[in-house]
């Protein structure tokens, strides 16, 4: 990418720390680009939001937009994937995959704004984040130009981001020192580096934010009941509400009983194996007590249709194709699933540990006259005679065969 004229607008997605808060004088000098800022809310803390409008502008922003994504995140990206129950790699719940796209999309729609022809971010060139917004903005705006000061510049280690930012006098919280990298939203929050660049070694205590140590966790169970319509939930303890209130309560529950918890070595998009650290307390509950809704409302096919394609659908999330035609297909698939995963669900909250316990639903598929071990007025025993002999044939013929060649 080359950027030449000058006066020419730029929307660089913002977090204000070490790296983005660098790349502003970066595009200002290399490029000569005015700067505009984005930078959305979507449950990260108010420590990490306070003062960020302030700092862009001393760092030598045009502008700085703030904007609250929270309701957005939860109704248009995670509620997706909780239908799809889409866990990458069977234990990464994609919190951070699934608040790229809704960042993205609203960095866009701020460049329209402004009237930028550049969008920047400060993904570096190992992780899968730079593919997960570039792939946005591609679909999204395709006219768009995009700078990734992390495959030009100069600058490769965290050493060499501290002295320019002091040769220039820009305030960093970050420090040569700092231990862990971290990303935080309402779904989640995860953790890498530090001592967790080797899976040979424990995750220290010190890493857990969210969580209490499950030995440390109340010694009493916690019993919940979550309600959903349509594959989403809706009420707490028959209590409705708004998504963000309703995970914010989860978390707050599920992280004093040490739920959520997992540490994984995931195979990254580009190529390399990563350690990563997760918490993600609220999403787990809630992952739980849809799993067993589920088997409760949807038949038997549908629900292994849905168990083999949910591993795609992480996939396309994990890898940024969010606003793939693909997804976009599959989220219709989903939708028409779950139409009837309407109910409540039971869970117990006890060290570490989320089960469900029981499940109602008004389109519940369960008969207790068609399971019953006793009398039941819709099947006959006998029935199962033909039944059982015709799905065996298959292989009682190809048993006798092989007999008879000695095989």
């Amino acid at each position: 990418m080359t950027a030449q004229a000058n006066n020419q607008r730029v929307v660089l997605a913002y977090s204000g720390g070490l790296d983005t808060s660098i790349i502003i004088p970066y595009l200002r000098e290399r490029y000569g680009l005015e700067v505009h800022c984005y930078a959305g809310d979507v449950g990260q803390g108010a420590g990490e939001l306070a003062g960020l409008e302030d700092k862009a502008r001393r760092t030598g922003a045009a502008s700085c937009r703030i904007a609250d994504l929270r309701d957005e995140f939860l109704r248009g990206y995670v509620w997706p994937c909780l239908r799809a129950m889409a866990v990458y790699e069977g234990r990464y719940l994609l919190g951070t995959s699934m608040a790229r796209p809704v960042l993205a999309k609203g960095q866009v729609e701020y460049a329209k704004e402004v009237g930028a022809r550049f969008v920047a971010h400060g993904c570096t060139g190992k992780g899968n984040d730079q593919v997960r917004f570039e792939l946005a903005y591609m679909c999204l705006d395709p006219d768009l130009e995009i700078i990734a000061p992390w495959r030009d510049w100069d600058i490769r280690s965290r050493e060499d981001a501290l002295d320019y930012a002091a040769a220039r006098g820009i305030e960093v919280t970050a420090s040569r020192t700092k231990i862990y990298s971290r990303d935080r939203n309402l779904w989640h929050i995860s953790h890498e580096g530090g001592a967790l660049e080797d899976p040979g070694n424990a995750p220290p205590e010190d890493v857990w934010m969210l969580t209490t140590a499950p030995e440390r966790a109340p010694n009493e169970p916690y019993i919940l009941t979550l309600g959903f319509e349509r594959g989403v939930p809706v009420s707490l303890d028959g209590k409705e509400l708004e998504p963000v209130a309703l995970i914010e309560s989860l978390n707050e529950l599920g992280g004093t009983h040490g739920i959520g918890r997992v540490d994984i070595t995931e195979n990254r998009l580009v190529g390399m194996k990563s350690r990563g650290v997760y918490e993600t307390p609220g999403g787990t509950i809630v992952l739980e007590a849809l799993r067993t809704l589920r088997s409760l409302t949807i038949e038997r096919d549908t629900l292994r249709a849905a168990e083999k394609l949910a591993i795609d659908y992480a996939d396309l999330v994990y890898t940024g194709r969010w606003f793939h035609p693909l997804r976009e297909a599959l989220d219709a698939f989903f939708s028409r699933v779950t139409a009837h995963v309407t109910g409540e669900v039971e869970v117990r909250l006890l060290k570490g540990q989320a089960t469900a316990i029981a499940a109602c639903s008004p389109f519940s598929l369960y008969s207790e006259d068609l399971a019953t071990f006793g009398a039941s007025v819709g099947v006959d025993h006998a029935d199962s005679r033909g039944f059982v002999k015709l799905y065996g044939l298959p292989g009682m013929v190809a048993a006798r065969v092989q007999r008879e060649f000695g095989s």
